[in-house]
């Protein structure tokens, strides 16, 4: 008997450990690096940026392949890719962090609720430590998430040429949008 309640107890734990991690690899993140004097857009957006979020210590990771993003035009894709954060040798983004509020956040229950991540973002080879707060959509099982932050692209080592400083701003924004799923 006491066999059957330890396995029972061990099952019910593990099944609640797997549904505390969360994950998608379709979350859009969007870069907007338009200037306020430029007349052209400089936007791209990609649409499978991955994330695991682990609901019961707060941790959350992204990667985003920087060749996912799309540029309107072919030449600011291209410019973006071999000149500006050369994803030939930095292929990809990523943050490490941590909700540093979780106490203030119930991933078991539906909400929308505030989060302020605090952690390391890697870009171009270079490592920075970031702070944001984000909103956190709870629903059926579900989290939602919505962030925006900027980016010094000289702080990452990414240098605008002159030639373009006009159109191109040192100051990215970014959001990010996207639905997490339990992981299975």
């Amino acid at each position: 008997m006491k066999k059957i309640v330890f396995l029972f107890v061990a099952l019910t734990a593990a099944t609640t450990i797997s549904a505390q991690n969360y994950f998608t690899r379709d979350g859009k993140v969007k870069l907007d690096a338009t200037s306020s004097t430029s007349p052209e857009k400089i936007e791209a957006l990609t649409k499978t940026a991955s994330c695991v979020l682990d609901a019961s210590a707060g941790k959350i990771q992204w990667a985003v392949l920087l060749k996912s993003f799309k540029f309107e035009q072919a030449l600011m894709e291209e410019h973006f890719n071999e000149n500006y954060v050369e994803s030939n040798k930095f292929p990809k983004a990523t943050f490490s962090g941590q909700i540093t509020n979780l106490s203030e956040v119930n991933l078991a229950k539906d909400g929308t609720y505030n989060a302020v991540v605090t952690g390391k973002m890697t870009l171009h080879g270079v490592t920075k430590d970031i702070t944001t707060n984000g909103a956190l959509n709870v629903s059926g099982g579900k989290i939602r998430v919505n962030a925006g932050f900027s980016l010094m692209l000289p702080d990452y080592g990414i240098t605008i040429p002159s030639l373009v400083s006009d159109k191109v701003t040192k100051d990215a924004r970014i959001l990010i949008d996207a639905t997490l799923e339990p992981m299975k």
